[in-house]
């Protein structure tokens, strides 16, 4: 079994959550908030992690949505001050990790959420005083177990992120026993969230070569096993390798994503109807792809020599036959995205905290032309 330290401490392999309770004793925490949502409840992974504790001393807020939004993230806190707790255990996808960030921050600062937005300038404004996290992945998708970040749909209709070296989990339990037997389309969809993590940090243009290392390595185990994962549920080999993904993917996108992220954002801030990001990613990566294909120098022959791909095969191509494979939607179209919903999402898209890391930064009218594009 191997503890990483880097960024956050993780604890990875088959039975880590049964560090679960050292790690409480660790932080000091006593009463935790376990934060998760109904299908993980409803899929019996709750009570498992709950079984390895003393359950007296814990309150369930099992009520994430699917995005989460600055409401539940209220109704949060209200537990959390309810139960006397003193710390958080998220465990679900990203959904569940990103609420619990949420509620470790409002629960012990005052204001507005959308003050601490890293776009409104934030990012100083969050301290040392957020509630200790202990984040336990149930997906391999997100990375946000070991991320500095939470996405939150606010209550004005924006979805703006909170970024700060105080939010990232103090403790990250990565189980991929906890994964075995996700649907297909879950496995497809949050695993095509990891490996777009590591492909868009690996085309920053920023400086960082331990988080271009990092994100290779993390892209070629989730190409290389993104398939089979999704096949068969009980591939071990596969969920280990694409929990690494995702947590490899986490790891370096500290160096900064891009515009399929500025997109993914901005859709997945709709209300009605309710987007998944992995699978929005899945449909905008094959366009951005194309759309920075001459603004990332030899980038693209690396990605293809890392996935095995032959040398004149048209990358963007080769992602949406992985997309086909896997039985993922090529267009937001499938997803119920409208004609209508452009003018929102491009203005969206235009305020996202990804641009400033993307190899060609789209203008309003060009992010307009990739979303009729991907419609």
């Amino acid at each position: 079994m191997a503890t990483i330290g880097y960024l956050t401490t993780t604890i990875f392999d088959f039975g880590a959550i049964r560090s679960l309770p050292n790690e409480l004793n660790a932080l000091g925490i006593r009463r935790p908030l376990f934060v998760t949502d109904p299908g993980v409840q409803n899929a019996g992974i709750a009570a498992q992690v709950l079984s390895h504790l003393d359950q007296s001393t814990v309150r369930v807020f099992a009520d994430t949505p699917p995005n989460p939004t600055e409401e539940a993230v209220r109704a949060g806190v209200i537990a959390y001050r309810d139960g006397g707790c003193d710390g958080i255990i998220a465990l679900g996808g990203g959904s569940p990790i990103d609420l619990a960030k949420g509620v470790a921050l409002a629960a012990t600062h005052d204001g507005p959420l959308e003050e601490y937005a890293a776009i409104h300038g934030g990012v100083s404004k969050i301290s040392a005083k957020v509630a200790p996290v202990i984040a336990i992945p149930t997906t391999s998708g997100t990375g946000s177990e070991v991320g500095r970040g939470t996405l939150l749909n606010l209550t004005n209709g924006s979805k703006l992120a909170l970024i700060s070296p105080h939010l990232f989990p103090k403790r990250a339990i990565c189980d991929p026993e906890l994964t075995l037997g996700l649907p297909p389309l879950l496995t497809a969809a949050t695993g095509i969230d990891a490996l777009t993590h590591c492909i868009e940090t690996y085309l920053s243009p920023l400086i960082n070569p331990p988080a271009e290392a990092i994100a290779l390595d993390g892209a070629k185990r989730a190409w290389n096993f993104i398939e089979r994962a999704t096949k068969n549920g009980a591939d071990r080999e596969a969920r280990w390798e694409m929990m690494m993904a995702a947590l490899e993917g986490a790891l370096a996108f500290q160096k900064g994503l891009g515009a399929v992220h500025s997109l993914s954002h901005a859709a997945g801030a709709l209300r009605s109807p309710t987007l998944h990001h992995g699978m929005l990613n899945g449909v905008f990566l094959p366009h951005i792809l194309r759309f920075n294909a001459a603004h990332v120098g030899d980038k693209y022959a690396k990605l293809r020599e890392l996935f095995s791909l032959d040398r004149n095969v048209d990358l963007a191509d080769s992602v949406v036959r992985l997309l086909k494979n896997l039985g993922l939607p090529l267009t937001l179209g499938e997803m119920g995205f409208r004609e209508e919903h452009i003018a929102g999402t491009v203005t969206r898209a235009m305020a996202d905290h990804s641009n400033p890391t993307t190899p060609r930064r789209p203008t309003a009218k060009e992010f307009e032309t990739l979303l009729r594009a991907a419609l």
